[in-house]
C-alpha cells in the first residue's frame, strides 16, 4: 500500500470564526472513520507560532527555512491507502469537512519505512 500527503495550506480555509467549530469536528469525524478504516498514520497542522529552523549535521541551527519552502503551513493528513483512487475519495470527504480544496500527493515506496 502507499502512503498519501493529504494537504492545504492555512491561506485556503477562509472561514468565519463561528464556524470554525463546525469545521473542527467535522474534521475530526473524517479522522476518526478513516481511523476506524485502518488507513490513518499520521495528520496535523502546523504551529504557525512556533517559527521553523534549519539544523545543520554539526547540530548549527540557523532561523529560517529554505527559500522554496516558506509557505509550508497549513493541515496534513498520511493515510495508507490501497490505490490513488481511495486517496482522492479521502481527500474529498477532507474537503468538505476542511471547506477547502486538499493537495495529494504520493510517497515514494522504501521498504525500510
Amino acid at each position: 500500500m502507499t502512503k498519501y500527503l493529504i494537504s492545504f495550506p492555512s491561506g485556503a480555509m477562509v472561514v468565519p470564526d463561528e464556524e470554525m467549530q463546525a469545521v473542527s469536528d467535522a474534521a475530526h469525524a473524517v479522522v476518526g472513520e478513516a481511523k476506524d478504516a485502518g488507513v490513518w498514520v499520521f495528520g496535523g497542522g502546523i504551529d504557525e507560532s512556533v517559527p521553523p529552523v534549519l539544523v545543520d549535521g554539526d547540530g548549527t541551527v540557523t532561523e529560517g527555512t529554505y527559500p522554496q519552502t516558506t509557505q509550508i503551513r497549513g493541515g496534513y493528513a498520511v493515510l495508507e491507502l490501497p490505490s490513488r483512487e481511495a486517496a482522492l475519495e479521502w481527500a474529498a470527504k477532507l474537503a468538505v469537512a476542511c471547506r477547502c480544496a486538499q493537495e495529494v500527493r504520493a510517497f515514494g515506496y522504501d521498504p525500510a519505512s
